[in-house]
């Protein structure tokens, strides 16, 4: 389980969908060629089927469209502070959606700005649900697309799981099996933390390519949010937080959620608290 808290841990999660231009390179479309003949042909490679029209591509035939994460960082006098990060910053802006601009935030102003030398290299401890063959890979496959150079990004990827500080959720509460499978919303629910509010992963396309990028954004706030609550769940469960602890955090983050709510590009968390009031509520009845 979780052996350890880094004094700096980013629970994150990536939203990705179709890259229309690695479609034209791979299917030898033309520049001019409508994205709706491209979109449909990258489906129908992917093994669409009328039952499943949709199929999940090759992540290095995606782009990345958003990246969202709750910050825990502990300060050298010991106190803890969250906050809530995402990009594209400005979802309505199409510089900031820019692929490119979003990994080198994320990938080399962001994560490389904690690296250093030493066995400390690689000072933030990241938190994912399937992050160990699905966001880093993507990061990565899209990294080097993108011609980024992140050397330090490269030593994270090249640590031995057992040896990283990383931590992908997933890996910690699936077996093998179809049987073990676990979703993060079927754990969160089932422990009382919200899971998909209204949108899923399968909703990320249509979201993008009818333009309504915000939503994708929030969308994957709320998962970053669930992400980090199931994370407290586990490290209370290894010992890594007394029940004192774990529910001061918990309340940290509700308190940091709620006074973001009130603002109006975060007033869609409200929605988020809704749902944790219901879901605890349920497990008290329980």
């Amino acid at each position: 389980m979780i052996q350890r808290v880094s004094n700096e841990v980013w629970a994150f999660d990536c939203e990705w969908v179709p890259d229309l231009q690695a479609g034209r390179l791979i299917y030898g479309f033309p520049p001019d060629a409508p994205d709706k003949d491209v979109l449909e042909e990258m489906w129908r490679a992917g093994g669409a089927t009328p039952e499943n029209p949709q199929p999940f591509l090759r992540t290095i035939y995606c782009r990345i469209a958003s990246i969202a994460l709750i910050r825990r960082h502990v300060t050298e006098k010991g106190e803890v502070e969250l906050s809530l990060k995402w990009l594209p910053a400005n979802p309505d802006n199409p510089a900031d959606r820019d692929e490119a601009s979003i990994l080198r935030l994320f990938l080399q102003e962001g994560l490389g700005r904690f690296s250093g030398n030493g066995a400390s290299k690689n000072k933030v401890q990241l938190v994912g649900f399937n992050s160990r063959n699905a966001d880093l890979r993507i990061l990565l496959q899209r990294a080097i697309v993108k011609g980024l150079s992140l050397p330090a990004f490269c030593d994270r990827m090249d640590v031995k799981p057992w040896e990283s500080q990383d931590v992908d959720l997933m890996e910690m509460v699936a077996g093998f099996g179809k049987n073990y499978m676990v979703s993060l919303n079927d754990i969160a629910r089932l422990c009382g933390i919200p899971g998909k509010i209204g949108t899923s992963g399968d909703d990320v396309c249509g979201l993008w390519f009818s333009g309504n990028y915000r939503k994708i954004v929030e969308y994957n706030c709320f998962d970053a949010m669930t992400t980090y609550l199931v994370w407290l769940r586990l490290a209370y469960f290894s010992g890594r937080f007394s029940r004192q602890e774990y529910e001061e955090e918990q309340h940290r983050l509700r308190t940091m959620l709620e006074k973001m709510s009130q603002t109006p590009e975060g007033a869609y968390i409200q929605t988020y608290l809704d749902e944790w009031d219901r879901l605890s509520q349920c497990q008290r009845d329980g």
